[in-house]
């Protein structure tokens, strides 16, 4: 039997509902509910049964495909990247529909324990808050084996909306898709609507929500992209929440970096006693694969640092993991980013640090675009107190970020080694 709120069952009622309505549109294809219903459910009978999940990799139709197959057989599904190799012979805890490789910038991915409850939260408070209503689209464009991308999947079913899915994100193809459908919905990370800010791609009047998550949104881009009309949503959320616990709406007052608004639905919030954000509520996973995760009250303690201020609005300040320390301060690489993306002639920036004998971590910025090092200097020392000012800089024609957008700091920290050297 198909849990209650699982995806199977939210397709399955869709596809009563509103048999003949579109549900999924790929590279030309379509299916209305009651053919995906139809298509899955033939995919899903090939499927061997068992506890273990199904790991399966390629591309975002197949796995998306293999979602709804392993939820109508009640079946955990694990998505990997194409690049990765899972092997997992052994069964999960009961009541887990999906597993899901963290996309952290250090270290090797964790598997996360979701089930169909906590998907299902998530879902319903993300589509109370960024309202999503049947016969609204999708357009997602995020890799389907993170949680910001395959998410969009449980809304859409569950709102009997339809997903226009892309196989990864190519800014021609997204801003051809956006001219032609009627597109109400789009995720994206900071790199991407970067990308088609500077290809001149128009908001289309049918477009309501743009949300954006990933990594940290720099303000300099924020008024850009507002300013051309697109209308955004920063966003706050994990693959152990089942993807966005916050969203920031102009009903949370003005916009601001790191703003990302009040917890969704029946999610609580809180600071540890280092500033490290918390959380609670029907959203949080069961737990990691190698355990732990969730402590005896219900709290997850997260890597990321916060603010929550009198109305109970989260602002997200940095990793705890990336402080430095320069000059006796502690420097977040946040602060400077946001203060170099601002400069004319910067694409995309990083900040790094590496260890000095006078300053501690020396402040290293990355930077893609045209702007001189001499104008990065002067533009800091106008803007930055002295320990937080890049002591290098490095010019290079791209940044390395994972598939989710987030900046891999190892592969930074090398290539600051390597500048240096």
């Amino acid at each position: 039997m198909k849990p209650n709120g699982s995806l199977a069952r939210h397709l399955a009622t869709a596809a009563r509902r509103r048999p003949a309505a579109l549900a999924l549109s790929c590279a030309g294809q379509n299916w209305s509910f009651a053919e995906l219903l139809a298509d899955t459910g033939a995919l899903g009978a090939t499927l061997a049964g068992g506890a273990a999940p199904l790991v399966v990799s390629g591309s975002s139709l197949e796995l998306a495909r293999h979602a709804y197959a392993c939820s109508l057989e009640n079946r955990p599904f694990w998505p990997v990247d194409r690049n990765r190799s899972v092997h997992w012979t052994g069964e999960l805890p009961t009541r887990i529909a999906l597993v899901i490789s963290t996309s952290g910038s250090e270290g090797e991915p964790r598997g996360v324990l979701l089930s169909d409850a906590s998907l299902d939260a998530a879902a319903a408070a993300a589509n109370r808050h960024l309202p999503l209503r049947p016969g609204d689209l999708w357009l997602d464009c995020l890799p389907l084996h993170h949680i910001g991308g395959l998410a969009i999947l449980w809304r859409c079913a569950r709102a009997g909306a339809a997903v226009l899915l892309h196989d990864g994100f190519n800014a021609d193809a997204v801003a051809a898709d956006l001219a032609r459908q009627p597109v109400t919905h789009l995720s994206l990370v900071p790199a991407m609507l970067a990308h088609l800010l500077e290809t001149g791609v128009a908001p289309p009047a049918s477009l309501h929500h743009v949300m954006i998550g990933g990594a940290a949104l720099a303000p300099s881009l924020y008024d850009k992209a507002s300013s051309a009309g697109w209308p955004l949503n920063p966003s706050y959320g994990m693959s152990e929440t089942a993807a966005q616990i916050a969203t920031w709406t102009p009903a949370d007052g003005p916009w601001h970096k790191g703003l990302v608004g009040r917890p969704l639905g029946k999610n609580e919030i809180a600071l540890a006693a280092d500033g490290r954000i918390r959380i609670r509520g029907p959203q949080l996973m069961t737990g990691y694969l190698d355990g732990g995760g969730i402590d005896a009250d219900g709290w997850l303690t997260t890597g990321d640092l916060g603010e929550i201020d009198a109305a109970g609005r989260l602002t997200v300040t940095g990793r705890a993991d990336d402080m430095l320390i320069s000059g006796g301060r502690n420097v977040h690489p946040l602060e400077v980013e946001s203060c170099l993306a601002a400069c004319p002639g910067v694409r995309d920036v990083a900040v790094t640090g590496l260890p000095d004998p006078v300053w501690g971590d020396l402040i290293v910025a990355l930077v893609v675009g045209d702007a001189e090092p001499a104008r990065l200097r002067a533009w800091s020392a106008a803007r930055l107190p002295g320990p937080a000012r890049p002591r290098r800089i490095v010019r290079l024609p791209g940044l390395p970020r994972n598939a989710a957008g987030k900046l891999e700091r190892a592969a930074l920290r090398r290539l600051a080694r390597e500048a240096g050297a």
